[in-house]
């Protein structure tokens, strides 16, 4: 049930919005490589606005997860690391265990 109100409460509206930018942005506009050559046809792409809005939409959620993703991962190593450590300490902190069970001598 949450997912389908999801669905509708923010997904429809992202669609419509994303397809009225994209039909209002169907104009060519160049793209290119070069800064200080702006007119190098082999470094200039010419395509249409939407797509290109669309691509730094992708890109920015690819690096954003990966961010995202590298955090968490430090912060896991970080609790890993002082779970070790407290583990350490407590180890070293016990009283020594006897290295077997004790026999007992032998009566001859």
């Amino acid at each position: 049930m949450f997912n389908r109100v999801m669905l509708v409460v923010v997904f429809v509206p992202l669609a419509v919005i994303l397809i009225a930018l994209a039909v209002a942005n169907r104009g060519l506009v160049a793209f290119t490589l070069d800064p200080f050559h702006p007119g190098n046809p082999a470094l200039t792409l010419n395509l249409p606005l939407f797509i290109l809005l669309f691509l730094a939409l992708a890109i920015g959620m690819i690096v954003g997860s990966m961010a995202t993703w590298v955090k968490h991962g430090r912060k896991l190593a970080r609790q890993r690391g002082l779970e070790a450590e407290n583990l350490r300490q407590a180890v070293s902190r016990a009283p020594a265990a006897p290295k077997g069970p004790a026999l007992p001598k032998p009566t001859n």
